[in-house]
Order: structure tokens, then C-alpha cells, then sequence
């Protein structure tokens, strides 16, 4: 077995393979080794013919792409060839190019690269073509595309191989060009409007501007740890107390936390800075830039996002944080003035407590357990509490509040802006408030960063910042439903052999453990009636995907395939035990017929079945994995 094929279909793909090699090889052989060609004269591609029929009927033209198609009929023949702009039927007839390059041509295989000469025409069907009069092989295919009706369908092929991704599945090309044209709008926008794009470093001595755990290597001339960037934000400040008033640069971003479908390792991001504006002028760029990337890139302001219309159309709505929870959550903090109050009422909700949490913290938890999850249409969340915002101005009327939001749409975080913190004393103790959360464990708080408080020292002008994460805009744009689908090569686990997925954990895992350091819970000694027990609907699932809950140290969150034809959504506090890409596709069971349960905002609709006991004083936890062969739906009796 190789790839899961049968060895009669490895056996009989190897010979296919090999027959091309052979054609390579006789090409070789007679000196026509298209390797060799490093050049050849395109001048129009496959749209601009057929666009541009009427005034080239009969012209000659000159393109180049990858034969998809080919239909040999005696002594004339048809292919489809695709370029970068499409598909153009090319008629290729023995008589026009000659006996001997006939030959060849019969020869050439899906996939072969090739050039054609020829005037334009229409075929009595009326489909317009290239009547080709040279052709000439540019490149040998020696693989084999996906089969023409079935495609590239594999996700996590797709994902390795984008280049073939792109070849047989036009529409992912598609998404890739609204990408383009989203990403010109926004420079154009901004360039318009006398903002500068410029270049900070991606390499930091500290990884500071967010909250985040940064991917960590080592200078070895310097002999120091650095950081690849986790935001652009301090740099940038810099430059607007250098003297730039209007500054913003787009780029990757890394950080080193869990992947779904809404995060991937690196990311790009946009953020950008105004001297003498505040969050207010930030949310009238934020509402006006993305509505313009929109309209630019699919026509309208108003976008069709699985099923949900979502119409990003200025202005946007606005509500304060607290105003969002009471609305949502029925608690009003404006009536909650100590840490001691807040943690008492997160206790009676259900919320996480984690070591330190205050107040602000205990507001913004809220938010995320009962608000986010109702913000369909743009929305503004605006007034953050200082305890989550460490860069952010204080609020005038209420020092208590930020003068920051969040931007919204379909229940994710598109944007983030404040008015600045330019008090260099207030950013210090915000920046030892963050050292402290680092000495309780929170690896994701922000370093001190002397140079930057010397910066603010020096004098940073009253300023508007905004950071706009520009891969979820565009899925929203593209109706993609994982960041891997507008990310040209996300990141992927690498393959072993090129066959199968090197799993370090898995193989940690499977180490064996001394039983004798095994303690388990003593058997329930209370009956339970055959009744009550057979309540239990006991399913096989298969795991369709797998993410982390944002915000949550302990959740995983799985869509899985029931058997009903409903996708059901479980999540699971297994996040310390197992990584979310490895759970996807695996085999599982669950009990379906739980009452719906509410937990960090996601209605969790069963519970996976996992084995656990006691280790060496520690909880060992594994999840019931069964046969692949069960089919999802398959009851336990």
C-alpha cells in the first residue's frame, strides 16, 4: 500500500509515470528537449482573444499554457489549452504543421506545457479557437493531473499541492484574484489619503504591541534570542514620534498558538498609524476601507457569506462593551464596581476565573462568552477596560474604560484601534501590569520594553491607531469558510516520505506506560437500571474539523459528521491532552441526546467518550477512537 491506493493501482500509476519519463527521454534523444527553451514570445492570452473576437478574427496570435484537454481525430485534432486567464480551444491540423510535428503532438499529455501559433477563428459550433499553424512543446508534465470530472477534491492535498489546486480547480484561482484586488483597494484608499507605507522589522530583540507567544530563535552572531513579530505596533509609534504623521505597512505576521479555521501560524495583518486623530477617525477609515475593499473586489458593499447576507455599508453600528454585555448577558457593570463583585458574579455565570483576574477582565470574558457570538452585521464594540488593553488611552470620562473598539462581523474580530497611549509613566505601569501577568503564567502577556517608553518619553503626539487582520476580511470577500483557502500556502504538517504525516506527539503518546503507576476510579457499586442506561444514545462520529476556542485554555471544538446529514457540534475540554490538526478526520464516540450546553459562547450539542485515570498523580486522558470503517451514525449497544 502507498497513499492508501491499492498496490494494483500504485503498480499501474507507476507505469503511467514511467510511460511519460520514456516520452522525455525520446524527446531527448531526437534534440527537442523542451528544457532547454528558456523563452517564447506570448502575445495575448486566452481571455483577451476571446473578449476581443470581433477585432482579431482572422489575426494572427501567439499563447502558451498547459494542455487540459486533447481530442485526436485522424488528421486533425482539438485541445483545450489553459493560461493564466482562462481556457482557449486550440484546432490543430496535420496538414498546417507538418507530418512529423503531428506526430509528436499526438503524443504530448495532459498537462504538457506547450506554445501555439495561429490565426483566430470560429469553429461551426461557434466557440472561438486558435487555428494552430507552429506548435511547440515548452515543458513536459511528468505527473499526472487530477482526473478531469473528480478533480483535486483531497482538502489536505489541495493545501500541499496549491499548484495543482490551482490548475484543475478554476475557482481557487478566483479567490486568490478578489484577494488582489481587495489588497489594491486598501493601499489605493490609504495612499489617497497621504498615508506612508513603510517597512519595521520582522526579526525583534522583544516581542511586544500585542498578546501573543511569539516563535522564538536564536542570533548567533549577537548570541541573543529573538522573536519573529507578533504585531508591527511599537515601531510604527516610533515613526509617528519621528515625525510621520500618517504611517501603516501590511505584512506577515507570526504567532505561535493554535491553528483553525480562522488562524494560521503566519498571517497578514495591516496596521496604521495618524498623528492628532483619535479611535473615533480610526473607525471612519475602518467602516470606509472595508467597505471600499468590498465593493472593489465583488462588486458591492453587500456580500453573501454562507447563507448570511452581511452588508458592510458606512456607517456601522456601535455599543460600548458594557452595553453588550447587559444586552446580551443581562448584567450591568455600571452597577459593579470592585474585583471582588465582578468575580462573584462570573462565579454565578459559569465563567473561568483565571489567577489575578479583575474587574475589567471579568467584563471583557464576559463579551466573549455572550456577545461576540451575536455580532452578525459590522459592528463596533467600543470603551474596552483598561486590564485588557495595555497601548490604549484612557477614557476621559471613566479612566476605568479605554477609548478602543473592536470591529465585528459574522461573530469575528475584524479590526482593532484605540486612541494611543502617549503618557510614557501610564504605559509603564500598564507594561509591569503585564510583567505581573507574565509572573502568574500568562506566557501570551507583554515584555517591558525600555526603548519604547524612552520613545513616548521623547513625545508621541496625540495619535489614532488601527490593525486590521487582513486574511479574515477576505475570507468574508471569498465565502471561504478556513483561512487555508485564501492563504496560498498555509502552514501544514510536513510529510514523511511524502506519504505519511510525521506526528511527534502521536509518537510520544504511544510510548508505553508502566501500568503498576496506573490508578483508576473504583467501579460504581450503585445499580442503574437497564432504562434509565439505554437513554443514552452512544454514536460513532467522525471528526470533520477540529479547533481551539479562542480564549480558552482547556476547549477544543469539533464539527462532526453524526449520520443524520446535520453537521453537530461538540466541544471538549481536551485541549491540554491533544492538538486540534490531529483530531481531524479520526473516528470517535459520543453520546448525542444531551440537552444543548452553553460554554464560551458555543452551544455544545453531546459529549465525546474519553478514558481517563490516574498516572503518577496526574490525569491520563485518552479519547474512545474506534475502527475507520465504522460508519458515522453507527449506534452502540
Amino acid at each position: 500500500m502507498e497513499n492508501n491506493k491499492p498496490e494494483s493501482q500504485v503498480e499501474n500509476l507507476s507505469e503511467v509515470l514511467q510511460v511519460r519519463r520514456d516520452k522525455l527521454s525520446e524527446l531527448q534523444k531526437m534534440g527537442r528537449d523542451p528544457f532547454k527553451i528558456s523563452k517564447y514570445n506570448v502575445t495575448h492570452h486566452s481571455n483577451e482573444v476571446i473578449d476581443q473576437y470581433d477585432s482579431l478574427e482572422g489575426q494572427r496570435v501567439s499563447l502558451a499554457g498547459r494542455i487540459m484537454s486533447k481530442r485526436i481525430m485522424g488528421k486533425a485534432s482539438f485541445m483545450h489549452l489553459q493560461d493564466q486567464n482562462g481556457r482557449i480551444q486550440a484546432y490543430v491540423k496535420r496538414d498546417d504543421i507538418g507530418l512529423d510535428e503531428y506526430k509528436l503532438f499526438k503524443t504530448y499529455d495532459i498537462g504538457d506545457i506547450v506554445g501555439i501559433e495561429g490565426f483566430v477563428f470560429k469553429t461551426k459550433t461557434e466557440e472561438v479557437s486558435v487555428h494552430v499553424e507552429k506548435l511547440v512543446l515548452l515543458s513536459k508534465s511528468l505527473q499526472v493531473l487530477p482526473e478531469k470530472y473528480h478533480g483535486l477534491k483531497d482538502v489536505d492535498l489541495r493545501y500541499r499541492q496549491r499548484y495543482v489546486d490551482l490548475i484543475v480547480n478554476p475557482e481557487v484561482k478566483d479567490a486568490f484574484l478578489t484577494r488582489t484586488k481587495a489588497l489594491k483597494a486598501l493601499r489605493s484608499y490609504l495612499d489617497e489619503r497621504g498615508f506612508l507605507e513603510v517597512e519595521t522589522p520582522i526579526l525583534n530583540t522583544i516581542a511586544g504591541g500585542a498578546n501573543a507567544r511569539p516563535f522564538i530563535t536564536h542570533h548567533n552572531t549577537l548570541d541573543i534570542p529573538m522573536y519573529l513579530r507578533i504585531a508591527n505596533e511599537l515601531y510604527l509609534k516610533r515613526l509617528i514620534v519621528g515625525g510621520f504623521d500618517k504611517v501603516y505597512e501590511m505584512g506577515r505576521m507570526f504567532r505561535n498558538e493554535g491553528m483553525d479555521m480562522k488562524h494560521n501560524p503566519e498571517y497578514t495583518a495591516i496596521e496604521l498609524y495618524q498623528a492628532y486623530a483619535d479611535y473615533k477617525d480610526m473607525m471612519d477609515i475602518t467602516e470606509n476601507v472595508i467597505s471600499h475593499m468590498a465593493e472593489i473586489a465583488t462588486g458591492s458593499m453587500k456580500i453573501n457569506y454562507q447563507g448570511t447576507e452581511i452588508d458592510f455599508t458606512p456607517p456601522w453600528k456601535r455599543m460600548t462593551m458594557e452595553e453588550c454585555v447587559k444586552e446580551y448577558a443581562g448584567v450591568d457593570f455600571s452597577e459593579i464596581n470592585t474585583d471582588e463583585e465582578a468575580l462573584a458574579i462570573a462565579r454565578e455565570k459559569g465563567i473561568e476565573i483565571t489567577p489575578g483576574m479583575r474587574r475589567g477582565e471579568v467584563i471583557n470574558a464576559f463579551f466573549e462568552e455572550f456577545g461576540e457570538d451575536k455580532l452578525i452585521q459590522p459592528t463596533f464594540i467600543t470603551h474596552h477596560p483598561v486590564e485588557v488593553s495595555p497601548l490604549a488611552k484612557r477614557n476621559v470620562e471613566d479612566p476605568r474604560r479605554t477609548d478602543r473598539f473592536e470591529a465585528f462581523a459574522n461573530k469575528w474580530e475584524l479590526a482593532n484601534a484605540f486612541s494611543e497611549l502617549n503618557d510614557p509613566i501610564d504605559q509603564r505601569g500598564r507594561f509591569e501590569d503585564q510583567v505581573r501577568k507574565r509572573e502568574l503564567g500568562d506566557d501570551e502577556a507583554c515584555e517591558m520594553d525600555e526603548d519604547f517608553i524612552n520613545a513616548l518619553e521623547v513625545g508621541l503626539p496625540p495619535t489614532g491607531g488601527l490593525g486590521i487582520g487582513i486574511d479574515r476580511v477576505i475570507m468574508l470577500l471569498t465565502n471561504s469558510t478556513t483561512i487555508r483557502d485564501v492563504l496560498l500556502f498555509p502552514t501544514m504538517k510536513p510529510l514523511r516520505d511524502g506519504s505519511s504525516e510525521v506526528d511527534e506527539e502521536a509518537e510520544k503518546k504511544e510510548v508505553k506506560i508502566d501500568l503498576s503507576k496506573v490508578k483508576v476510579e473504583p467501579l460504581f457499586e450503585e445499580d442503574i437500571d437497564f432504562e434509565t442506561f439505554s437513554k443514552s444514545d452512544f454514536r460513532v462520529v467522525k471528526v470533520l474539523k477540529c479547533e481551539e476556542v479562542p480564549k480558552s485554555n482547556k476547549l477544543l471544538k469539533f464539527t462532526l459528521n453524526d449520520g443524520s446529514g446535520q453537521e453537530r457540534v461538540i466541544l471538549s475540554g481536551i485541549k491540554m491532552h491533544y492538538s486540534a490538526e490531529e483530531l481531524v478526520g479520526k473516528t470517535l464516540v459520543a453520546i448525542t441526546n444531551l440537552p444543548p450546553r452553553k460554554m464560551m459562547g458555543v452551544e455544545s450539542c453531546g459529549m465525546l467518550i474519553s478514558a481517563v485515570c490516574d498516572y503518577e498523580g496526574e490525569e491520563l486522558l485518552n479519547l474512545l477512537m474506534v475502527d475507520d470503517k465504522i460508519p458515522a451514525g453507527a449506534k452502540l449497544y
